[in-house]
């Protein structure tokens, strides 16, 4: 009961969702990274605010009670549950997956970690899949965060991992025999996706999997926080925003053309094909050293930005 939409069909109950970043991947504890501990306020007001999905990056290598069984604290089980539930309560779809995490799985896509891996990825996933069993559809499930995969060798070790992944969730049976599970991209990246990713793992439920994808581009103006000796940062992204008295400052790659591009990649080699692709993170970096025209320019720029992602990725599925 309550597992009854097609990975699909849960991807068009989906609106927008928001990121609760630097919480519960953070190194040290939830709070080591300046956030305070998340509340159920928060949760209402993202809500409030239009949203209906939250992802929670979250972290499960630091929380063992047993390193050599991979056992996770129960209290830590206990806490990320917390947290699904003010989301639940407000009638919001979640995505958790295992984040960062210290880089044991995103910086070790290799064949030479790829069975002590597998192992920790099986141990890890038993354990949370049964915690959080009884969920329903609400819940979704995610492999990994940004795998960091360049070559087709190292795409084979990922789709291994993936393969543990949903295994290790569909053996704890209930819902998860059903439950939609959503596996990433190499490195989250769009080009990479659409060269290295020609296969996708095995799942013994149908249609239940959606793939995930990042988008940072151009990373000059979407993350770069310093000129670099290959490029400068962007200011101005868009057609009607660039600047006529900082043209250094505008985007000269990625914009309008290049995102229509790259989202088709992803709707023909996907979503045409009842495979939803869902975009985990996207942003773009807000430059505050900026003031006056510059700074007011710069902020709508940024806002087209976004408003022009979320359009094209909801016209492409």
């Amino acid at each position: 009961t309550g597992m009854g939409s097609t990975a699909s069909e849960l991807a068009s109950k989906i609106s927008l969702g928001w990121n609760i970043g630097n919480s519960l991947e953070a190194t040290g504890s939830e709070t080591a990274w300046g956030n305070p501990k998340v509340s159920k306020a928060l949760i209402d007001l993202v809500k409030q605010n239009g949203f209906n999905a939250i992802r929670i990056p979250c972290s499960w290598n630091q929380y063992m009670s047993n390193n050599t069984k991979a056992e996770i604290k129960t209290e830590w089980l206990n806490r990320v549950k917390e947290v699904i539930q003010y989301c639940i309560d407000n009638d919001m779809y979640v995505l958790l997956n295992i984040h960062w995490d210290g880089g044991w799985l995103e910086n070790n896509v290799t064949e030479a970690k790829k069975d002590e891996n597998n192992a920790k990825q099986k141990a890890f996933w038993e354990q949370i899949a049964t915690h959080f069993r009884n969920y329903d559809e609400h819940l979704l499930f995610a492999s990994a965060n940004e795998p960091n995969v360049e070559n087709a060798a190292q795409m084979s070790v990922l789709t291994s991992y993936h393969q543990t992944f949903i295994d290790a969730v569909r053996s704890t049976g209930g819902k998860n025999a059903y439950r939609t599970l959503v596996i990433q991209g190499p490195s989250t990246d769009i080009e990479k996706t659409n060269t290295l990713m020609t296969s996708l793992p095995l799942d013994p439920a149908s249609n239940r999997m959606m793939v995930e994808v990042h988008y940072y581009t151009p990373w000059q103006f979407c993350g770069m926080e310093k000129d670099e000796s290959w490029g400068k940062m962007f200011y101005y992204w868009g057609a009607d925003y660039h600047s006529t008295t900082d043209a250094s400052r505008n985007a000269n790659w990625g914009e309008e053309n290049d995102l229509n591009r790259f989202f088709d990649l992803m709707k023909k080699q996907f979503t045409a094909r009842g495979i939803p692709v869902v975009l985990g993170e996207f942003s773009a970096s807000r430059r505050s050293t900026l003031t006056g025209d510059a700074l007011t320019l710069h902020l709508a720029s940024r806002a087209y930005f976004l408003k022009y992602t979320v359009k094209q990725a909801k016209a492409n599925g």
